[in-house]
């Protein structure tokens, strides 16, 4: 991008210019002249930064290398990323889930660095050009918009990481009931399991000699299996017989 070729700028400004980019955002001035380099605002999947001019000329006239007027140009251009910010305001608060945090960190940081930058050189201008109060009250509005993405960024960032420790304290109780689930059929398990031997010892229809045996026979193989369902589940809890 090269500066419209009406403009009469020093030479000690047009020597500080790349040939093949207009470089970082950044404030020149020499001779009562200023040129500001400013990038517009990031857009989302593209890496590259457009570039635009602003000119104040010593008389405190400004030029604009697009279209429009210089000063009401510049305003405009600040305007644009308070509109970006507020956009991403209204994004954070329509967001749910985790997934919707991410996304608007994801376009804070060029957007927050942009503005950073911005506002910086606004205030390298304000230093060079201390008379200007116009430059005053554009540096306090980048200022303002730097300071509310920051802000964004830090809501956005405990958000996120308030939804992921809350999914982990979930995982973690479901966890837990499960192995309190399992816990209690390996409780069930061990009781059941020696009255379940015996039963089907028992239960077989072979000739064992107890065909006719007393009722007291009974009890006896009952009580028996339920001892050793006790025994059983202590091992199981406690990881001893005794």
């Amino acid at each position: 991008m090269k500066l419209p070729q009406s403009w009469q700028l020093p030479e000690e400004i047009k020597n500080r210019l790349g040939q093949k980019s207009f470089g970082k955002q950044r404030a020149m001035v020499a001779e009562g002249h200023l040129l500001l380099i400013l990038h517009k605002v990031p857009q989302k999947d593209r890496r590259s930064r457009q570039g635009v001019f602003f000119w104040r000329k010593p008389s405190g006239e400004w030029e604009f290398s697009g279209r429009g007027r210089g000063l009401p140009a510049l305003r405009k251009h600040l305007e644009e990323y308070g509109l970006a910010e507020e956009q991403l305001n209204q994004a954070y608060d329509r967001a749910r889930e985790a997934r919707d945090y991410f996304e608007i960190l994801e376009a804070i940081a060029p957007l927050q660095r942009a503005a950073g930058n911005l506002h910086a050189t606004l205030q390298a201008a304000r230093e060079a050009i201390s008379s200007d109060r116009d430059i005053i009250d554009l540096r306090d509005r980048a200022a303002e918009i730097d300071r509310a993405l920051e802000l964004l960024r830090g809501s956005a960032k405990t958000a996120i990481d308030f939804k992921i420790a809350k999914q982990a304290e979930e995982q973690a109780t479901l966890s837990l009931q499960s192995v309190k689930t399992a816990h209690r059929l390996n409780i069930l398990a061990a009781i059941f399991f020696p009255l379940t031997a015996i039963s089907c010892v028992f239960g077989m229809n072979l000739p064992s000699g107890f065909e006719s045996a007393s009722i007291g026979l009974f009890w006896l193989v009952f009580l028996t299996g339920t001892l050793l369902g006790v025994l059983v589940r202590r091992w199981a809890i406690e990881g001893r017989w005794f």
